[in-house]
């Protein structure tokens, strides 16, 4: 094994990245065409523990790197489209892991500096049955919009529907505001009757709005799919799948040497647009697809809202 392709969830990272640092000859490089949570490669003050990032990288050197964006970013994102969409008051929501409560934060920093009120910041429990008295709770706050920091896998379905039946429909009084996390047809095929009207975000430009290798990938890989939708980080995919290839055919075999090059490259016009890997393993220097959060609405499907890159003012204030 010489480079791993992944993970998808960043609380699976947090997991293998400190097992790939210390295989031998170097470890194992790794890249992420989907991580998002921030303290995987940088500490972010308030948002990250002590030991992040540093306790994932055992051996001292660093074999991770990602083709996103952290959630400095999206949390920013989120925060700049429910000002735009009238929000006053949010009630934050995260499923315990690693990614739903770095993102819950990084949304509540965003949401303070642009003016929203955070109503509460709470956890949910993914083992629950119901979250009706959660959501009375929520109710009883005043606020006019929910945030829900975490993974559809996390019993994310069942609090979307508890949510439409307390708060009413998404896209009414209260509305409901979910990261990228829950960004895929999943949970609308697993909400079918809740999920219509929530606002859902995920790093990169819409489908149809990729240009370049990236249109040129989109076109190819649709007719494999059986008719159903290209999941927004299936072009994060061969972006990474690309960068990993280039430095093991830059390199001279060894997992070291691999490593070294994954933090050399520099994608030019690559799935993505322009950018090159920093010292911590984010991209940096980037264009296109990379800086860019989409705001997707459910209906059956994912429909495009909008796209946004948020003010650099905003994302610093996601940071802490």
């Amino acid at each position: 094994m010489i480079g791993v392709i992944g993970t998808f969830n960043s609380g699976c990272a947090a997991i293998e990245i400190p097992v790939l640092n210390q295989a031998p000859d170097g470890g194992i490089a790794m890249v992420s065409p989907a991580n998002t949570y921030p303290c995987l490669t940088v500490n972010l003050p308030g948002g990250c523990d002590s030991t992040e990032p540093d306790k994932y990288y055992p051996s001292g050197s660093r074999n991770y790197v990602r083709v996103v964006a952290h959630d400095a970013y999206q949390g920013a994102a989120v925060a700049e489209f429910m000002q735009a969409q009238g929000i006053k008051s949010v009630y934050i929501l995260n499923d315990k892991e690693a990614y739903g409560l770095g993102v819950a934060t990084t949304t509540r920093k965003a949401s303070e500096s642009v003016g929203i009120k955070v109503a509460g910041f709470e956890a949910w429990d993914p083992k629950a049955t119901s979250y009706t008295s959660q959501m009375q709770k929520i109710k009883a706050s005043g606020a006019d919009a929910v945030f829900l920091g975490g993974l559809i896998d996390e019993n994310g379905a069942q609090v979307i529907k508890d949510k439409v039946a307390v708060l009413g429909p998404n896209d009414g009084a209260v509305k409901l505001f979910v990261p990228d996390g829950f960004t895929t047809q999943q949970t609308i095929d697993e909400a079918p009757e809740a999920a219509p009207g929530m606002f859902l975000s995920v790093a990169g430009v819409p489908i149809d709005k990729f240009e370049g290798k990236g249109a040129e990938f989109a076109k190819a890989f649709k007719p494999r799919l059986g008719g159903k939708a290209i999941d927004p980080y299936a072009i994060y995919g061969a972006q990474a799948a690309e960068l990993m290839l280039n430095a093991i055919g830059e390199s001279d075999g060894t997992r070291a040497d691999v490593i070294a090059k994954m933090f050399q490259q520099k994608i030019n016009d690559g799935y993505l647009g322009t950018f090159s890997i920093n010292e911590n393993g984010d991209p940096g220097g980037a264009e296109g697809a990379v800086v860019g959060f989409t705001i997707y609405k459910a209906t059956d499907k994912l429909e495009t809202v909008t796209t946004i890159s948020p003010k650099p003012e905003v994302v610093e204030a996601a940071r802490g």
